[in-house]
């Protein structure tokens, strides 16, 4: 008797059963997520107004290519690095299409920025040129988000306040532009500082 149609059969049953299992079963969970709560409350925090046109700003520059959006608790030292106080979980993503978690990390990750870095101006100078505020960095300058212009008048209260060396010609100005605003609004409003009773975290680890 010919078992090899039954082998095969019984291969082919094993490994569908694998792959639902591991594949399908938590792809069909995580598209089962919905937000908790409502206002203020409300777990994952939303993004609106400027922050959200800030989201396609970070999108079109391509900055996912070097950042991730996705925090270990179990690989590497996230944690310890102050990148977050647990582990990302599905839930941190059911708002967004598409989502940046990221592959690489050429910089930090920035699941987190928008409450390890609070103050605009930083992330202002940062973007016209890392170097002034993370000096070896190779980020490449975002200059031409930012508009060097003539003072005419009295000097905006937008425009930044450079250090020696990195300052325009005198009687010249550099203000953000609306993208520079909308991608700074963006990396503030970035943060998963919110509790998810399953997520995995150093203390959790450690009593298990």
């Amino acid at each position: 008797m010919n078992r090899g149609p039954f082998i095969f059969i019984g291969v082919l049953i094993i490994v569908s059963l694998s792959w639902a299992v591991t594949l399908v079963k938590p792809i069909q969970e995580a598209g089962n997520l919905a937000p908790i709560g409502k206002g203020e409350s409300r777990v994952p925090t939303l993004l609106a107004g400027l922050a959200l046109q800030g989201r396609e700003v970070y999108q079109e520059q391509g900055c996912v290519n070097c950042h991730t959006q996705q925090t270990l608790a179990t690989v590497g030292s996230d944690i310890a690095r102050g990148w977050g106080d647990r582990q990302s979980m599905p839930l941190d993503y059911v708002d967004q299409s598409p989502v940046f978690t990221g592959y690489n990390r050429v910089g930090p990750d920035l699941a987190n920025v928008g409450t390890r870095r609070t103050d605009a101006d930083w992330h202002y100078l940062h973007f016209y040129n890392p170097q002034i505020t993370s000096p070896g960095s190779n980020m490449p300058p975002y200059a031409f988000l930012f508009e060097t212009r003539k003072i005419i008048g009295p000097a905006s209260n937008r425009a930044l306040d450079l250090p020696e060396g990195y300052r325009p010609e005198e009687g010249y100005e550099v203000v953000p532009t609306p993208e520079a605003n909308a991608l700074v609004a963006y990396m503030l409003g970035l943060s998963q500082a919110y509790d998810i009773e399953e997520a995995p975290t150093p203390e959790k680890l450690a009593y298990k």
